[in-house]
């Protein structure tokens, strides 16, 4: 029997209160949600500035969410959207990239406001110019959030609205809609924050050439289980142009250098190789994390060079690292494609990735070896799943404790040959 002061026992009591008391204890709830709310998004956001792939084997804030909380890719989208427009960022190097929306922040803290009038707010405060200044830009917050304290979304938008046409009245420039001949261009970009990216002007033809190509590959996986491929478009379209590239720089019929295909070259020092510091340098690129160099020297056209304390070259890669076609083949009857649990990637995708990494000195055998696509690949390397190959010669995966407490191993059965 329920004790008098049980939740079961106030719940079942509500009858007897007055209605001034159901009116003030329904608003004291919903203060008290959207503070767990704003909680709940500030640990998102330390777990984002950690690493989400490192943290959790995510690829983005967005899909943790969709995965662990079983909304819908909107809902995550929007909630992944009220993280990163709240609180601040962390860069490549480090750097702290204030939040857009600071004011709105704390008063979602205090539970003034809720899920959709911060959406409305960071949306305005999205549009505005990077030219408005700063006090501006504040001002104009401190206004949407004063006036959510007592209105809605739609409200919050009309005056969103005033608001750009007061700080831009210009609004964005027209576009011309004229089709032009254009003479194809193609740069690649290192930012400030030490990514990679490229610009392209391309000709219609082999803009449809490209395009033609990439959207098979950048269809959404298969759902699993019920969830949904919860990437975006963009990071589809990402995932298939690297895989794109993967696959034809290893074509036999591109030109190559020096007699042979194409290879890339990765220098790091001994000792940075055996104790996981330091970084490596890449050809072409420059310098990267010890970690991304090992992730590459799993690629057969990956060359490792490494280098003594006087910078002498002592290992300008290794033929038993390489992994024959006969090897290929026998993965490929395997595994027969990605053999991460729940991966429906197929083997022209995927990469043969050392269990015992080479440089542990890792064989170039069967039993050391498992298929994986580039996702899944970079994720092995990141973060705490383990792989290992069970009794029965196949390959299992291990998810860190934080994720399954049990251990218990999983496999894939997308690939199962019926």
């Amino acid at each position: 029997m329920a004790s008098e002061n049980s939740p079961q026992a106030v719940r079942s009591e509500w009858w007897r209160a007055d209605t001034a008391t159901l009116h003030a204890r329904k608003q004291e709830i919903e203060v008290l949600k959207r503070q767990l709310d704003a909680e709940q998004n500030a640990i998102l956001a330390e777990i984002n500035n950690r690493g989400v792939r490192g943290c959790s084997g995510h690829s983005t804030l967005a899909a943790l969410i969709f995965e662990d909380f079983h909304v819908t890719d909107k809902e995550a989208g929007r909630r992944a959207d009220r993280v990163l427009a709240l609180h601040p960022g962390v860069v490549v190097g480090g750097e702290v990239v204030p939040p857009l929306a600071p004011l709105t922040a704390e008063a979602a803290a205090e539970g003034a406001i809720g899920g959709g009038q911060i959406d409305a707010i960071i949306r305005t405060l999205a549009r505005i110019p990077s030219t408005v200044p700063e006090e501006d830009m504040r001002s104009g917050e401190k206004i949407l959030v004063d006036l959510a304290r007592h209105a809605g979304p739609r409200q919050i938008a009309r005056a969103g609205r005033r608001l750009l046409d007061k700080l831009d009245p210009d609004g964005k420039e027209p576009r011309n809609e004229d089709p032009k001949d254009v003479r194809p261009e193609l740069r690649f970009i290192k930012h400030r924050d030490g990514t990679l990216g490229l610009k392209a002007t391309l000709d219609l033809e082999t803009y449809a050439r490209l395009k033609s190509d990439l959207d098979p590959m950048a269809k959404p996986h298969k759902a699993i289980d019920g969830v949904r491929d919860s990437r975006t478009q963009d990071e589809r379209y990402g995932d298939a142009f690297t895989d794109y590239v993967r696959l034809k720089t290893t074509s036999r019929n591109l030109p190559g250098q020096a007699g042979e295909a194409t290879h890339i070259l990765v220098t790091m020092s001994y000792e940075d190789l055996i104790n996981d510091l330091g970084e490596a340098h890449l050809d072409l690129v420059g310098p990267i994390s010890a970690t991304d160099a090992r992730i590459l020297a799993c690629d057969a056209r990956i060359r490792p060079g490494v280098l003594g304390t006087a910078g002498e070259p002592l290992d300008i890669g290794r033929s038993k690292r390489t992994v024959s076609l006969a090897q290929k083949y026998a993965l490929t009857i395997r595994d027969g494609g990605c053999a991460f649990p729940g991966c429906d990637m197929p083997v022209p995708r995927c990469t043969a990735h050392h269990i015992v990494f080479w440089r542990h000195h890792g064989e170039t055998k069967i039993d050391n070896l498992v298929l994986l696509c580039t996702k899944h690949h970079r994720l092995i390397h990141h973060s705490e799943w383990k792989v290992q190959i069970a009794q029965d010669g196949l390959p299992e995966f291990t998810p860190p404790s934080y994720l399954d407490p049990s251990g218990e191993p999983r496999r894939n059965t997308m690939h199962l040959r019926t």
